[in-house]
């Protein structure tokens, strides 16, 4: 919940939002992306990285270790990822649906980056919806000791 708070009054999250994810090292998918703030609705240039079910963003590339996020976002509170071109006005941009907080708008910089992180972020939301769902999984047949 502390995570959540963080990322509604814009405060950076804190290590526990983002531990055990090593976002520097192989992430699933990375890249500068276009991000319009929460609350002034400028748009920034960020460098994206998706791992382990989290959206984390950076103000640069040179991602490291030693690197702390601006932001982070858990794959389990999103619902819908699809393109918003209608919406924000500009060409390649989507929207990642949240019930955790406001749709966020992203621009890539071209229609191919747009439809990679439109598949790649719309298949984490699967992957960590459907490990959720595993979890609560009943077996009637073998009671839980």
């Amino acid at each position: 919940m502390e995570g959540l708070w963080r990322a509604v009054t814009g405060q950076d999250p804190s290590p526990e939002d983002y531990s055990g994810v090593e976002f520097w090292s192989e992430p699933e998918r990375a890249g500068w992306l276009t991000k319009q703030g929460d609350y002034i609705k400028t748009w920034r240039r960020r460098w994206f990285v998706l791992k382990q079910g989290k959206l984390l963003w950076f103000k640069d590339s040179n991602v490291s270790r030693a690197s702390t996020p601006r932001g982070v976002l858990t794959m389990t509170t999103c619902q819908t990822v699809k393109g918003a071109e209608d919406v924000v006005h500009k060409p390649c941009a989507f929207e990642l649906s949240c019930t955790s907080r406001e749709a966020m708008y992203f621009v890539a910089d071209s229609e191919k980056e747009k439809e990679d992180w439109i598949n790649s972020i719309g298949r984490s939301i699967v992957q960590n919806s459907l490990a959720l769902a595993d979890s609560e999984v009943v077996d009637y047949d073998h009671p839980r000791r």
